[in-house]
């Protein structure tokens, strides 16, 4: 799947379970925490593209999602894809091909969720807000750069980061403190699952049961049949798939914060 598909997948689950949490088990979040864990959420689901990089010093090629912050960005994704080969290559056995990067590796599996996700509720637990605040800086980039990915690529990286920062600097102000925040780590998570089964859909597949050996392959790419796989950026995703999800979440969205509004203005639902 391409970045916008996977940011839009990130938040349609987000407010879609939010919803659904709200009506079945009475769990109710203010429109603040909603916004925040649809922001994380939809940045997760970009996040394990930051395995693909590009030419750093030139601020060139990548993954869309690699060059959120410029080359900052491009940095930490380069980082992350040469860790990613060095662990393909410390585990591959005989079957396993050569690479000459880390895409779609270790990033995308089910050990990497998890830890990204146990990670990030460990450090909100540590540090409370002030770790909400530097999360969801970062993830907020993300969303920015796959669900308004035209606009991001007009204004640039900086207007980016500048609109990250203001929207993370909010949420400091109106978080209350001293809490552990384990929603975001949780979203973290989510939205990682969510970029992998959406990268299962086409065809390259991904190596979500690693560390499991099959068949004497150690990263073996489980996906859809190749005569019903998507093809990346295809008229399927790009206006079925994009057009599905932009759905699910307006409706989801207005579910959650219909109450809210009605109740503010004094209107009985």
């Amino acid at each position: 799947m391409m970045g916008p598909s996977h940011a839009l997948s990130g938040a349609a689950v987000w407010l879609s379970g939010s919803l659904a949490l709200q009506h079945f088990a009475d769990y109710e979040q203010s429109p603040l925490a909603i916004a925040v864990g649809t922001a994380v959420c939809a940045g997760g689901a970009l996040f394990p593209d930051l395995d693909l990089s590009g030419k750093v010093t030139r601020n060139q090629g990548g993954a869309t999602v690699a060059r959120t912050f410029g080359v900052f960005s491009l940095f930490v994704a380069e980082v992350i894809e040469k860790v990613s080969l060095g662990v393909y290559y410390a585990t591959k056995l005989s079957r396993d091909p050569k690479r000459n990067n880390g895409h779609r590796t270790l990033t995308h599996t089910i050990p990497f969720t998890v830890l990204v996700g146990w990670g990030t509720t460990a450090l909100c637990t540590a540090y409370g807000k002030w770790a909400v605040v530097g999360i969801l800086f970062f993830m907020i980039g993300l969303a920015l750069r796959g669900l308004f990915d035209r606009w991001a690529e007009r204004a640039g990286w900086v207007i980016v980061t500048l609109t990250s920062a203001a929207a993370a600097w909010y949420t400091f102000a109106n978080l209350p403190g001293d809490r552990g925040y384990p929603m975001i780590g949780l979203a973290m998570g989510v939205g990682c699952f969510v970029h992998i089964i959406g990268d299962m859909i086409t065809k390259a597949g991904v190596p979500i049961l690693w560390p499991i050996p099959i068949k004497r392959r150690m990263w073996t790419p489980i996906g859809l049949p190749n005569s019903i796989a998507l093809r990346a950026g295809g008229k399927t995703e790009v206006v079925v798939v994009r057009s599905v999800l932009t759905v699910v979440s307006v409706l989801a969205a207005l579910g959650l914060l219909a109450p809210s509004v009605l109740q503010r203005f004094n209107i009985d639902g």
